[in-house]
């Protein structure tokens, strides 16, 4: 169930007035984590509407993308949090809430592992594409807490799927990775990057995309088991051929 704050908790302690709290106690709202912004159905349909007319315009926009994610996952991330709930490693993963961030990180260590190691090909994937995982918004608009922790480790393991998949970060690299996230985590988020993301692709890369690398991201995708059940901070001096055999994803086309 959802955690209330608690009437013996000293009130406005974020600024807002006691007739403020108590009209989204009335209202069933409360801020369920630091950042939470509590939203009814009405308002996150309207979020949902907007973020993704963004986000097909502009697949970069990495905000509304993340929007997206948390407006319309109230199926899916359930059904990941349970996944998670029922496997050891996934289980603990929620339990410890491990964060995947360069505070929490051994850059100079990843670097000096052998090439192949998945820390060392994580590493160079960042580097090789500019990106930090610093980038990956915290989530506002899941009401549940532990929810609201599993759409973060996914955004947090996000490049970690490029890296296992060897795809880059152009729009035909995150087209593939979409696909093969839709199929694993049934966001809709990703089911509408994975169709949508291909307007933006010439002619040429469309036709790589769905004689080659659609089929196979689909393939994997179903092959392997839950992308969320891997405690990849303990796994970073094992090859990423190993990791990719271990989960189920077929080797690159």
């Amino acid at each position: 169930g959802r955690a209330r704050l608690s009437h013996a908790e000293p009130r406005a302690r974020d600024g807002r007035s006691e007739e403020e709290e108590e009209e989204e106690e009335e209202e069933g709202q409360y801020q369920l984590y630091p950042g939470h912004i509590p939203t009814s159905p009405l308002q996150k349909a309207l979020l949902a509407a907007g973020s993704a007319a963004m986000a097909l315009c502009d697949p970069y926009r990495h905000d509304m993308v993340a929007v997206l994610g948390e407006t319309t996952g109230c199926l899916a991330l359930p059904n990941l949090r349970d996944k998670m709930k029922h496997h050891p490693e996934g289980y603990r993963i929620l339990q410890e809430r491990p964060r995947i961030r360069l505070s929490t990180l051994d850059m100079g260590r990843l670097r000096a592992l052998p090439d192949g190691s998945l820390g060392r090909e994580y590493v160079r994937f960042l580097e090789d594409n500019k990106v930090s995982p610093d980038t990956r918004m915290p989530p506002k608009f899941v009401d549940d807490e532990e929810l609201a922790y599993v759409i973060q480790r996914y955004r947090e393991v996000h490049d970690l799927m490029h890296t296992l998949l060897g795809m880059p970060t152009n729009m035909l690299g995150e087209v593939v990775v979409k696909w093969f996230e839709a199929v694993q985590t049934g966001l809709p988020m990703c089911v509408l990057g994975a169709a949508f993301g291909p307007i933006h692709l010439s002619a040429r890369k469309l036709q790589v995309l769905a004689t080659e690398l659609v089929p196979w991201a689909i393939r994997s995708g179903r092959n392997a088991s839950c992308i969320l059940n891997v405690y990849y901070e303990q796994r970073w001096e094992q090859p990423v051929e190993s990791l990719r055999e271990e989960i189920g994803i077929f080797p690159p086309p």
